[in-house]
């Protein structure tokens, strides 16, 4: 379709619910009146409105970032209208923050170099370009990046899934070898174009999450690296403010940030929607935690300094409740050998799924030990039997392996906040407690889902279905996160043949 008339269309399913020719300060009173049906439908309406007007703003914003270089000086586009940059133009035009105004620009540069535009300076005359058909000319009109630009402007990504796709697999790493670094490249765009097609099913923050680890994987060098740097980073101030209360400004480590992540989930998940199916003593700790009149805020503090306080010889039931804190750093066991043989290889942070060096997981493992599970190309784990009501810990674990937290549809919950279900019923339909007919859900998503009148099914190892209640619209497959489909199959594309040589 033209894009006038995509952009027609979408006016048009809005005036047809809204009427024509309405004053602005009539919306409120027109949508109260309008059921829920309706109400959906001007969101999403205007949303893809919205999205189509982008297209305009973000390629208007690429050409005025080529002609606002520094070469131009102060006759560039920007400079002329008094800015010092095109990003501060673009938040004076658009009011939007100046990291949003960065994102437009940085958007619109990937996009036109994307499509291998020629980009003029805006007195009629075309930068230099290749020539036709030589080997400059296609790599220039073709890096990288370019299916997602294409998938932008066919309107199957948004901007914000385009720019975490982007930045997430970041630039590929330059070898001198140009035939490799072509195959380099090629893995890039692979993956990119992979992505670009999760888009549909994926919220915007585990696209950017599974975009870190495919480059991770990539790139298991580079990852070590990255995970370096990012300790270096590692900071803790003390200050205080004009009150003269004391402020704490903390940068973590990924190891730091998952410790403090476990340490608050720990003693703070009923409060956020943890499980309800626990042991009799964790629910009286639970129902006096979620009676406690502090805030959550005001309890994570409290928790923090317990923590100081105690330091390593704390009981955990006196400062966790029934929980003690930890992380777990899952890896496969191409990973590990590969790590043994002096190789670059990665693992993951089970809770959050971040990409982190084998030799991480090594070293938990010599402190605290290991467990392992046979998984196949799915996630699946071996059968366990129906030996429990409730699914058991070492169960639960392979649930996580598998699901990596809650399996609804743009649900982001991770495991040790989710409920094991099982697809079919204990007792009604004999159901086992098989690992294989268990699936991770939220609390919330649980409950909605018992009543709600949704149900699960399975057929065999395939996907789980999700089906809605008559009405609600077709079933759905409920991926596992798409950072373990990567683990654990391995990036399928890009094939092998592109990574290069050692």
């Amino acid at each position: 379709m033209a894009f006038f008339s995509d952009l027609g269309e979408h006016v048009a399913v809005l005036r047809g619910l809204l009427g024509a020719d309405i004053a602005a300060d009539a919306l409120p009173g027109i949508m109260a009146a309008l059921d829920d049906d309706a109400i959906v439908e001007i969101i999403s309406g205007a949303s893809n409105l919205i999205r189509a007007a982008e297209k305009v703003r973000i390629v208007a914003s690429g050409v005025a970032a080529a002609r606002s270089t520094r070469e131009h000086g102060h006759g560039g586009l920007a400079q002329k209208r008094g800015h010092n940059s095109l990003a501060a133009l673009i938040q004076d035009l658009t009011g939007a923050t100046r990291a949003d105004a960065v994102k437009h620009v940085r958007l619109g540069e990937s996009l036109l170099a994307g499509m291998g535009a020629a980009l003029d300076d805006g007195a009629g005359e075309s930068t230099d370009a290749a020539p036709a058909g030589s080997l400059d000319a296609e790599v220039a009109a073709e890096p990288w990046h370019a299916p997602l630009g294409r998938a932008l402007l066919a309107g199957t990504i948004s901007s914000a899934q385009h720019d975490v796709i982007l930045r997430g697999l970041g630039e590929p790493p330059t070898v001198d070898d140009p035939d490799a670094s072509r195959h380099i490249a090629d893995v890039w765009s692979l993956a990119a174009e992979q992505l670009a097609a999760e888009a549909g099913e994926r919220t915007v923050e585990e696209l950017a999450k599974a975009a870190r680890t495919v480059r991770d994987r990539l790139d298991p060098e580079g990852a070590g690296r990255r995970f370096d740097e990012r300790f270096e980073r590692r900071s803790f101030r003390l200050g205080t403010d004009s009150d003269g209360i004391r402020r704490a400004s903390i940068a973590f480590d990924d190891v730091g940030g998952a410790w403090m992540d476990a340490i608050l989930d720990s003693a703070l998940r009923p409060r956020r929607g943890g499980p309800r199916f626990i042991d009799p003593a964790e629910k009286e700790r639970a129902e006096q935690l979620v009676a406690d009149p502090r805030t959550n805020e005001q309890l994570a503090y409290d928790l923090v300094l317990d923590v100081l306080r105690a330091g390593a010889l704390a009981e955990e039931k006196t400062v966790f409740g029934t929980r003690q804190a930890g992380i777990r750093v899952l890896i496969t066991a191409d990973d590990r050998e590969a790590h043994a043989d002096g190789r670059p290889a990665i693992g993951l942070l089970e809770e959050s799924q971040t990409s982190v060096p084998a030799s991480l997981a090594a070293q938990h493992a010599c402190d605290t030990g290991g467990v392992e599970c046979t998984i196949d190309r799915d996630g699946n784990p071996l059968r366990l039997g129906r030996e429990h009501r409730l699914y058991t810990a070492k169960q639960r674990l392979t649930l996580a392996l598998r699901d990596g937290g809650c399996r609804w549809r743009g649900c982001d919950r991770p495991p040790s906040y989710c409920e094991a279900h099982h697809i079919d019923h204990f007792v009604a339909d004999h159901g086992r407690t098989d690992v294989d007919r268990g699936i991770l859900l939220c609390r919330y998503h649980h409950m909605q889902l018992h009543h709600g009148g949704w149900r699960i099914t399975r057929d065999g190892l395939g996907d789980f279905v999700l089906h809605p209640p008559p009405g609600r619209g077709d079933p759905l497959t409920l991926a596992p996160r798409l950072t373990l489909r990567y683990a654990w199959a391995g990036i399928d594309p890009p094939p092998r043949r592109f990574l290069p040589a050692a």
